[in-house]
């Protein structure tokens, strides 16, 4: 008999005192305005806006300035290849679907490329006018030739020669040369050459290597060429690599007087899906949709704002680009790049560095005790990259992988790190003997082809990997152990926020609940049993699953807290951390919740599309962005009047709640809760630094200034070096 056969199987959306299950009907939102839904791109686009008001901030160490400027860059390039995409292949296709605040694909489009445009000149200027000025005085120079002496470009003229020359392969367009295929995201120079025998203007393109680092260091070639061995960052001296190659491009063109030369970027559509047919090996189905990636459709055109009309008429021409999708670039395309500069060794310019601490659940005592001797005592909560990914998580995989007593051990894996010790303990255990279960999300944008060989890797090992469900994405993060303890068999989960990836656990804000409570250990076994065979199981006791039971079983909560608030208790309140709020039904619950009286708080790091502050509908709610050291990322939901906290890997979006297999989880222990509880404290403190979003959909930074300001992450530090040991 298993030990999860005497607990009740009565799904969680009708334990005792909850409301049933709701489902929005067409009448609930009859009273709402038509104009409640803020338009979810242009939301992002003030997401990206406040990422760049972080580069604007003097008061942020100059590195960190020049990092956001980079995140800024990298952010808007995946926006283009997908969200961008999206709505492109909408308005060519004809569909006529629009954004739940009324726009046509086309009227979205057109409002995206305005606002880009005043962007992306905003954050050129921040770089040319601020950052750049600010590097040269603390002795980092981003040059151009022309502020090069005589010895300088004699070395950069030789280094050309010698390591920048034989990889460069310049492409002439004529009658027996068609214009050639550009590379999405690659760095290209757009040159035209004149013939001085024969006169005729040609046109020719060369491609800047992107295998190499985008700066040339000209100090260190400086010191080599002095025959000095000695290298040091306190001097850095950076040159862009097409400025190089620009610079000498009568090398490439012999006989050819360069008339003149831009620098241009593509943007292509990498927004695809993978026809999915059972019959099919999904794997082969997905590596041939990469392949095609490569080729997509151009959405963006990036060109250096000097650039002549003539240059501009042909790149469109060839290119098969709109003219409102050219984006004119003040100073250096793609700043993404400076990310090289923030790598640089020069504390005093940076954050100061983080070490995260074990938590004190795991820590060690004169007696060292396992974690799951520790997870019998109670169960644990942990807060990255505040505690500790490798001896909290990764401890507890390790430990499983090495522990004879442990017989299974199963796991999602959405994202993880190139060198990963979580895959490497996955090997370990099923080289072990033991059953090894890893769901490998291979269809994780942009990290398919690292999946890819993680999966193969792993089922050469032995591991049993799955690829989940036939249109569905599986990124719930859950990992379940069993142990067989004298004649007994226990179940010890971790379900979490995050991504079982030690490298972003440093950087991404996130929770992890650690139990071994049987009735969540008998919901894993069956979503796993899901995930893996035949079972079509859609109720679990202690957990919400998607994407049949987040999207209700949070909609019967906000319910049950208008309904209790209704009754008189003053506790209804409702609070939500998420990145983004984006799903109409909840959007629409909230704002019943408000108009009933119900306090609701929300702390959203990125895409927001509910609005708030609007008299009678939605003036009770209160939302909050927080940006700053690390990356926001955790999903909390709390409700007041039920005193619920949930944690999960779901956002409230339609690709989460109906696309994707989720996971919420019911964090029940008060001593959790009530860190938990601390944590919305701290966000939504008056003091701490934010910016709260108005009923016009504008984002305003907050304190005033001149008030007292508090960092919300700098908090979290000092409370999680003032914990107590739980279980001394």
């Amino acid at each position: 008999m298993s030990p999860a056969d005497d607990i009740a199987t009565q799904p969680i959306t009708s334990i005792p005192g909850a409301p049933p299950a709701a489902t929005l009907l067409p009448d609930e939102s009859a009273d709402l305005p038509d104009d409640r839904y803020l338009n979810r791109e242009l939301s992002w686009l003030d997401f990206n806006s406040r990422v760049l008001a972080l580069a604007e901030d003097v008061s942020m160490p100059l590195l960190e300035r020049a990092k956001f400027l980079a995140i800024f860059s990298s952010n808007l390039d995946e926006f283009f290849m997908v969200r961008v995409a999206g709505l492109k292949r909408r308005d060519e296709t004809g569909l006529s679907v629009r954004s739940a605040d009324g726009l046509s694909p086309r009227e979205q489009l057109l409002r995206i490329a305005g606002r880009t445009q005043t962007i992306a000149d905003r954050h050129a200027r921040v770089f040319l006018d601020s950052v750049r000025p600010n590097l040269a005085e603390n002795d980092i120079h981003v040059v151009t030739w022309a502020e090069l002496n005589d010895d300088e470009k004699a070395r950069l003229v030789d280094h050309f020669h010698e390591d920048v020359f034989p990889v460069l392969t310049p492409l002439a367009v004529d009658p027996a040369h068609p214009f050639p295929y550009i590379s999405g995201l690659s760095l290209n120079l757009a040159v035209t050459v004149k013939d001085r025998a024969e006169g005729g203007e040609h046109f020719a393109r060369v491609k800047v290597p992107d295998n190499v680092n985008r700066f040339v260091r000209v100090d260190r070639l400086m010191r080599r060429g002095s025959g000095s061995s000695k290298d040091s960052d306190q001097r850095a001296i950076f040159l862009p690599l097409e400025t190089l190659i620009a610079a000498n491009l009568e090398h490439l063109f012999p006989g050819m007087e360069i008339v003149e030369h831009h620098v241009f970027r593509i943007t292509r559509n990498a927004d695809f899906e993978v026809e999915e047919d059972r019959d099919e090996d999904l794997l082969q189905a997905l590596e041939r949709e990469l392949a095609r990636r490569r080729f997509g459709s151009p959405v963006r055109l990036e060109v250096a704002d000097d650039m002549s009309e003539h240059m501009l008429e042909l790149l469109l021409r060839e290119l098969d680009v709109n003219p409102a999708d050219v984006i004119q670039v003040p100073g250096l395309l793609d700043l993404s790049c400076l990310f090289e500069i923030h790598g640089l060794d020069r504390p005093h310019l940076k954050d100061r560095p983080f070490v995260p601490a074990t938590h004190p659940a795991f820590g060690e005592r004169e007696t060292p005790k396992s974690v799951f001797s520790t997870l019998r005592e109670g169960d644990v909560l942990v807060h990255h990259p505040y505690d500790s990914f490798s001896t909290s998580v990764q401890r507890f995989i390790e430990q499983a992988a090495a522990d004879p007593q442990v017989l299974a051990i199963k796991q999602t894996l959405y994202r993880t790190s190139g060198d990963s010790p979580i895959v490497n303990a996955l090997i370990d255990a099923a080289e072990a003997g033991k059953q090894v279960v890893a769901l490998v999300e291979i269809k994780a944008r942009f990290d398919e082809q690292a999946n890819i060989k993680w999966a193969r890797q792993l089922e050469q090992a032995g591991v049993h990997v799955v690829y989940g469900l036939v249109g569905l994405k599986t990124h719930c993060k859950t990992c379940l152990v069993v142990r067989r303890e004298g004649s007994v068999i226990r179940r010890y989960c971790h379900i979490g926020t995050g991504n079982y990836n030690p490298k972003t656990a440093r950087l991404y804000e996130d929770v992890g609940l650690f139990t071994a409570a049987p009735d969540i250990g008998a919901d894993l076994t069956d979503l796993f049993n899901t995930l893996t065979g035949y079972s079509r199981k859609m109720e679990y006791r202690n957990i919400l699953v998607a994407p049949h039971g987040i999207r209700s079983g949070i909609i019967a909560r906000i319910d049950g807290e208008i309904e209790r608030h209704r009754q008189g208790d003053t506790s209804a309140l409702i609070q939500l951390k998420a990145n983004a709020l984006v799903d109409e039904q909840v959007i629409d619950a909230l704002y019943r919740a408000s108009q009933s009286g119900v306090p609701v708080e929300i702390v959203v790091r990125g895409i927001c599309a509910l609005r708030p502050g609007m008299a009678g509908i939605s003036d009770n709610i209160v939302v909050r962005s927080i940006l700053g050291q690390f990356l926001e990322h955790s999903r909390i939901l709390h409700f007041g009047a039920q005193n619920e906290y949930w944690i999960g890997s779901a956002d409230m979006m339609h690709r989460n709640l109906d696309r994707r297999v989720e996971v919420m989880v019911q964090v029940r222990d008060e001593r959790l809760t009530s860190e938990l509880g601390d944590m919305f404290a701290s966000a939504l403190d008056p003091r701490t630094r934010c910016w709260v979003l108005h009923s016009d959909g504008s984002w305003v930074a907050s304190p005033a200034e001149g008030e007292e300001v508090r960092d919300h992450q700098r908090q979290m530090i000092r409370r999680n070096r003032r914990r107590p040991d739980p279980n001394p």
